[in-house]
C-alpha cells in the first residue's frame, strides 16, 4: 500500500502552490511616432469617442495587406518619409462583415510629401478632422477580435442614434512587436469634426 501511495505523494506535493498572477492591463508599445495631434491609442476593450485632427497619408487600394505595406513602404522610403503609427485600413462591409478596401500610411504632418498620385498605386492625400466612435484592444488582428469590436461600436452607433458609419482599423505595431502586445484600433468614422 506504501509504495502505490508514493507516486500520489509524489504528484501532490510536486505540484506548485505558487498562485497564478492575473493578466498584465493592456498597455501601447511605442514603436514610431504619432502623427502631430494624434490622440493616443485607448482607452482598452471599450467604446470611446474621439476627435482625430486632419491628417496627410499616402493609400494604396490593394487588397492583399502585404502588398499594400510593400507598396506604401516603397513609397515612403523613395521619397524620404519618415514611418509613423498606425497604419490605416478603410474597411467596406461585404456580407455583414468588414474587409480591407485601402491602406494609408500616415505622413507626421501636412507639411510632409506632395498630394497626388506617385505613379498608379499610391496616392497621397489630406483627410479632415473627424470624429470617431473607437474601440482598442491589445492582442492580434484575428477576425474573432474584430468582430467583438465592430458589436461594440454597432450597439453605441444604435445607442446614440448615429446609423450606419464607415469603418476604418488602425494598427499601432509591427512584426517586431508579439502578437498578444499588438495594439488595433476599429473605429467608425463620424462626421467631419465642427
Amino acid at each position: 500500500m506504501k509504495l502505490s501511495l508514493l507516486p500520489c505523494l509524489s504528484l501532490i506535493f510536486g505540484c506548485s502552490t505558487k498562485a497564478v498572477e492575473p493578466p498584465a492591463a493592456p498597455a501601447y508599445v511605442d514603436e514610431a511616432p504619432l502623427p502631430a495631434g494624434w490622440p493616443q491609442p485607448g482607452p482598452y476593450d471599450q467604446v470611446s469617442l474621439k476627435s482625430c485632427p486632419a491628417y496627410r497619408a499616402a493609400f494604396t487600394h490593394n487588397r492583399w495587406q502585404s502588398f499594400g505595406f510593400w507598396t506604401l513602404f516603397s513609397h515612403i522610403k523613395r521619397h524620404q518619409i519618415p514611418m509613423t503609427a498606425p497604419v490605416e485600413l478603410t474597411m467596406k462591409k461585404s456580407a455583414g462583415r468588414i474587409e480591407m478596401e485601402s491602406m494609408g500610411f500616415l505622413y507626421r504632418n501636412d507639411k510632409v510629401g506632395a498630394l497626388g498620385a506617385d505613379g498608379q498605386r499610391v496616392e497621397v492625400r489630406d483627410v479632415p478632422a473627424t470624429q470617431v466612435l473607437s474601440y482598442t484592444w491589445q492582442g492580434p488582428d484575428s477576425s474573432a477580435n474584430i468582430a467583438i469590436a465592430k458589436a461594440a461600436i454597432e450597439a453605441a452607433l444604435v445607442e446614440r442614434k448615429l446609423g450606419d458609419k464607415p469603418f476604418r482599423l488602425l494598427g499601432y505595431n509591427g512584426p517586431g512587436t508579439p502578437r498578444d502586445k499588438r495594439t488595433w484600433e476599429l473605429q467608425a468614422v463620424l462626421d467631419k469634426a465642427k
